[in-house]
């Protein structure tokens, strides 16, 4: 069965763990834009995400990330690749029992505010049936948004969590109601605002040394290109650290909080 992300990355390296390792692939889903996304090996799965987008378009421009928008119209051609490769009878059982992760608003948040129950209709348009949805995380926990909302403070920024809170509860309201409108679809969330919070506010619990900073820079505010492993200040070790950069976790953070996502996914493969 295959497994098509689409959304920014946020809990990207989460999701893949989630799926890929413990679901028993060898391998994650290849970027959809990558040169290994070609004919059969689409058969595998796709990873369309865009690391820094969100539901709102804007967000995207910001970043100079893949809208969703333009992501959806990379899925059409996927489709249309998949009718080539396996025909379409195959093809339509194929899109139909994927599974469809979207994780996206974390950014939005941050910069824009922004909720479209419009692009889970069209992914079900074009056949999906099983999709998953992250919740927002807590966003007052995030190195930037400490650095930027809650000057001399290392504290986790309450009202941005109060929204996100808020957000997460319309989120689950829009889920169940797609899911009375659409027949067969699968809607399930990921909660990854608990596990999260859990992972800031009691790192050396979890196993970890520092959770205010990133191990990227400063640790206050590197994303993107920004942050890579030549930035001046990166740590040494990442495992220590709950996030990677300002925005998003360790490896090491994922993969805990992949072990919350399986449970909530059960539901999605039965």
């Amino acid at each position: 069965m295959p497994l098509q992300q689409v959304g920014p990355s946020l809990p990207q390296e989460m999701l893949q763990h989630a799926k890929s390792e413990n679901l028993g692939f060898t391998s994650y889903p290849p970027a959809y834009l990558s040169l290994k996304s070609k004919g059969t090996n689409l058969l595998n799965g796709a990873n369309f995400a865009s690391a820094a987008s969100g539901y709102y378009s804007a967000t995207a421009k910001l970043y100079h990330a893949i809208s969703l928008n333009e992501q959806l119209e990379h899925f059409k051609d996927c489709l249309n690749i998949l009718v080539g490769v396996a025909g379409k009878s195959n093809a339509s059982s194929i899109i139909s029992g994927a599974i469809y992760v979207l994780s996206a608003g974390n950014s939005d948040f941050i910069q824009n505010y922004y909720l479209n129950p419009l692009l889970y209709k069209n992914l079900y348009a074009l056949g999906a049936r099983r999709i998953g949805v992250t919740t927002l995380p807590p966003m007052g926990c995030l190195p930037a948004a400490i650095t930027l909302y809650g000057p001399d403070s290392n504290e986790c920024v309450e009202r941005l969590n109060h929204d996100a809170v808020n957000f997460n509860k319309k989120l689950n309201t829009t889920s169940q109601g797609l899911q009375k409108q659409l027949p067969d679809l699968k809607l399930v969330l990921f909660d990854i605002y608990q596990p999260l919070y859990d992972l800031v506010t009691k790192p050396t619990e979890n196993g970890f040394f520092e959770s205010r900073k990133a191990c990227c820079g400063t640790g206050l505010l590197e994303t993107s290109v920004l942050c890579n492993n030549k930035s001046i200040g990166t740590c040494a070790n990442a495992s220590e650290y709950v996030f990677w950069d300002a925005f998003h976790p360790t490896d090491a953070a994922n993969k805990i909080l992949a072990e919350d996502l399986l449970i909530a996914g059960i539901s999605l493969i039965s």
